[in-house]
């Protein structure tokens, strides 16, 4: 796994707070703790500053991230903290119900979920994000291999 950083060891401060924020749930779960991808984490910048230069919030096509989940937020520009940011995805627990995706909500809708189960996702194994402003708001991108919220698989805390 090319460009991967062991447990955040030489990371800006911002990235090992995305990564310990993601393994703070993992480790909740019962998953085992993601490595920092930085190959991951280009990739996730340069669509973050497509989604700034643009204003359009909107997934990056599968077919351009084949195997590679993706989680997007928003929000207002130098306001929230990175654990504040995955914290938006990790809220969505309260939802969550074990089960084979996509039957892993309470509320019937995936969706509702779909954040959460990705960071939390047993067998993905590395992640990398990138944040991206264009003065109003801010554009987080954050990359999973391989990619977790596959039909029919099983999914459920340890």
């Amino acid at each position: 796994m090319a460009g991967a950083a062991i447990a955040g060891a030489s990371l800006h401060p911002f990235d090992r707070e995305l990564l310990e924020t993601h393994n703070d749930a993992r480790r909740d779960f019962g998953s085992k703790p993601l490595r920092w991808s930085d190959d991951l984490a280009a990739d996730a910048r340069a669509y973050a500053k497509v989604m700034a230069r643009t204003g359009k919030f909107d997934h990056s096509p599968a077919s351009t991230r084949r195997g590679v989940g993706e989680n997007l937020w928003m929000g207002t520009d130098r306001t929230f903290t990175a654990s504040d940011m995955i914290g938006a995805f990790v809220g969505e627990k309260r939802y969550f119900k074990p089960g084979k995706f996509p039957d892993v909500s309470n509320t019937g809708n995936w969706v509702d979920v779909g954040h959460y189960t990705q960071v939390v996702w047993p067998w993905t194994e590395e992640v990398g994000c990138a944040v991206a402003s264009n003065g109003g708001h801010e554009y987080l991108v954050c990359r999973y291999r391989p990619t977790g919220n596959i039909y029919d698989w099983p999914i459920a805390p340890k």
